[in-house]
């Protein structure tokens, strides 16, 4: 029997209880930064070593924290469904967690590239540095799609939501664009759940829309649960 298809899209919320923080204050400051200073192309060019030092911290704290229930819950839900994941978050919480089909919208920490060519792509988990280069001598950067730049895996993400038959959304608003766009993908008869402790959704937004106002270690089990119950022989 073909199992029913799961499409899981996270946010910061996700990994917060694992201990990430989420980067903006609510001041709008990243780590006491302005977005653009280490976030975007002209913040690079600006000032490298200082993007390249904080994208290091983030990269040091990944390596510090482990998955969260939430995220054990979604690899249990393999057994019975055929999920992927689209997360906008760029730690790997949810391979370590062992789920098998996650995409990144927004880059991953543990990963950098050529500054000139974009398919260039490494595994990394150290401190990168003025004066890593690529195998032709281009300066390496974060794997991480920032402010004013494509989001490459988007389409992909809007091609995997398309085939929803249940959606689930943790840990995120879904109102920062491109991602926020992503919901609008899925069939409209299709199921949603939303769980987040503070919900930016109401029941009315969308036809058949279920919201657990929890965080993502104590609702994505229960969730899971639920729908172990409903949707199993």
């Amino acid at each position: 029997m073909t199992k029913k298809k799961i499409v899981v899209l996270t946010g910061a919320g996700m990994s917060a209880e694992s201990g990430l923080k989420t980067f903006r204050d609510s001041n709008g400051l990243w780590e006491g930064h302005d977005v653009m200073e280490v976030a975007s192309p002209q913040g690079f060019a600006k000032n490298p070593e200082l993007v390249l030092h904080f994208y290091n911290q983030r990269r040091r704290q990944l390596l510090e924290v482990s998955p969260n229930a939430g995220h054990h819950a979604l690899v249990d839900l393999e057994q019975h469904f055929d999920v992927h994941i689209v997360t906008q978050n760029v730690d790997n919480l949810h391979e370590q967690a062992g789920s098998s089909n996650v995409v990144h919208l927004h880059g991953e920490l543990f990963k950098v590239r050529s500054t000139v060519d974009e398919g260039h792509v490494l595994e990394w988990k150290k401190d990168l540095v003025l004066g890593n280069l690529d195998k032709n001598g281009h300066q390496l950067r974060p794997h991480i799609v920032w402010f004013g730049e494509m989001v490459p895996m988007l389409e992909i993400a809007a091609q995997i939501t398309q085939q929803a038959e249940i959606l689930i959304i943790v840990g995120t608003s879904m109102q920062v664009y491109p991602a926020a766009s992503l919901v609008h993908y899925a069939p409209r008869t299709t199921p949603i759940f939303f769980v987040d402790p503070k919900p930016s959704v109401r029941s009315s937004d969308f036809e058949k829309i279920t919201i657990i106002e929890k965080t993502a270690a104590n609702g994505v089990p229960e969730l899971v649960e639920h729908l172990f119950r409903e949707f199993q022989p």
